[in-house]
Formats: C-alpha cells, sequence, structure tokens
C-alpha cells in the first residue's frame, strides 16, 4: 500500500499540465499597449471629412506562421444616426506576430445630419464578429465603447489673451466652427496658447503653449493645407455662415 502511494504521489508532482497549442483569442482595446481604457471619445467637429480612432488588438495564444482576419461588428448604440458616418474593415494579424494598433474611420460629411451629437452625445459599441480564429477575449477586453461629440467650443484667448500670451487672432482672424475644425484637424492641437516670452521657443506638449514663431509657421502651414483643400475640392472651405475660410 506504501509502495502504491508513493506511484501516485509520484506522478501527480510529475505530471505536466497541457496547453492548447490551437486555442485563440483574441483581445481588443482603446488606448495603448500597456494601459486600457473602458471607452475613447470621437469628436466629429475636430475633422471635416475623414478621420480615425485606433485601437489595439493581441492574441491569446500563441503565434502562427500565417496571417490571420477579423471584423468588427455594431453591437449599440446610436446606429442609425451615426450609420454611413463610420467604417470598420477586414483587420489582419499578420503570420508571426500577436499584436497590432488598428483604425476604426470616421467621416464627418458623411453624417446624414449635420447637427447630430451637438445637443447630447451619442455612442457606438463593438465586437468582434464570430469568426473560426480567434474566441472572444476577456470579459473587459471583448468591446470596444466609443462615445461620439459633434461641437466644438471657441477658445477663451480667440480674441483676449492674459498678459505675456497673444490672442489666436492675431494669427488666425475670426473664428467660426469651420475654421478651427480645420485647424485642430491640420494641427492635432486644440485650446492651445501663444506665448509672447521672448525665451520661449517652439511648442511645449505640457503645457499646450507654442512660441510666436511657432504659431507663425503654423500659419503658414494652415494656408498651404487651405490652398490643396481648396484645390482639390469643387467649391472653396466655407465656414457655416456660408463665407470662405481664409487666414
Amino acid at each position: 500500500m506504501l509502495t502504491m502511494l508513493f506511484v501516485v504521489s509520484s506522478c501527480s508532482k510529475n505530471e505536466t499540465p497541457v496547453f492548447d497549442s490551437n486555442y485563440s483569442a483574441l483581445n481588443i482595446w482603446f488606448g495603448t499597449a500597456s494601459v486600457t481604457l473602458d471607452s475613447a471619445t470621437y469628436n466629429y467637429s475636430y475633422s471635416l471629412e475623414r478621420d480615425s480612432l485606433m485601437f489595439q488588438a493581441r492574441v491569446i495564444g500563441l503565434p502562427v506562421d500565417y496571417d490571420r482576419t477579423f471584423s468588427l461588428e455594431t453591437i449599440d448604440g446610436d446606429i442609425g444616426e451615426a450609420d454611413g458616418s463610420y467604417e470598420t474593415l477586414t483587420y489582419t494579424i499578420p503570420a508571426g506576430e500577436t499584436s497590432r494598433e488598428f483604425a476604426i474611420y470616421f467621416n464627418t460629411s458623411k453624417l446624414k445630419d449635420s447637427q447630430a451629437f451637438t445637443t447630447r452625445d451619442g455612442h457606438l459599441t463593438f465586437q468582434m464578429s464570430t469568426n473560426d480564429e480567434f474566441a472572444a477575449g476577456a470579459n473587459n477586453m471583448r468591446y470596444l465603447r466609443i462615445v461620439l461629440k459633434n461641437y466644438l467650443a471657441k477658445p477663451a484667448e480667440w480674441d483676449t489673451a492674459p498678459s505675456g500670451y497673444r490672442a489666436l487672432s492675431y494669427y488666425f482672424g475670426a473664428y467660426s466652427k469651420v475654421k478651427y475644425s480645420f485647424m485642430i484637424q491640420i494641427m492635432g492641437l486644440v485650446d492651445f496658447h501663444i506665448s509672447t516670452a521672448t525665451a520661449f521657443i517652439g511648442y511645449n506638449v505640457e503645457t499646450n503653449t507654442m512660441s510666436t514663431a511657432y504659431a507663425a509657421y503654423m500659419l503658414t502651414r494652415l494656408k498651404v493645407a487651405l490652398e490643396e483643400y481648396n484645390a482639390s475640392h469643387n467649391t472653396p472651405l466655407t465656414d457655416e455662415t456660408g463665407s470662405a475660410v481664409v487666414f
């Protein structure tokens, strides 16, 4: 009896857990490779036409020697109001890889109602479509929730600025929502400040502040971008009052 117990005990201690090498699930989330957000926000007013919102995807399992694909489906939210203004693709995890960053695309010009999400926030929730390649990921990483907005507030420093700073209108002219949206799309900045300090050069990310020289540089960029926009469209860019946007 003692011998039998010893044999059974030895087997239990030396037994190696079996891992299913064929199992693959897919986690999807907003954020970075190391930081997970429970949702992301897309503001249609930050772009006049097409823009994107990035998400992360990571395989739970082993890499394989062939490409694997997945797609997303909308399962909840303001689908009717947002329909046609967003686009998902067939996404590919390349052979030998287990993670990638992908995009969901939005196009403000394709909103059925230009006033949608201006007085209340909307939302969309996506999940991975049924797929032979991947099982659904962890409970908190199987859905992508996007809050939808479509409004801008005029920057407080557009017409006047406190001592040591310069009003945005000094460089960019009269305010309009369309002009500000165009600026955000080209510059990638919202509610920035312009410092008149002579020792300050360039742009400070932490304070969202630029020097007067950098503001002049941005003005040149905006003028070139506006010329390119007008050349590629049938009509020049006009603001919400019907006037041409100028810098």
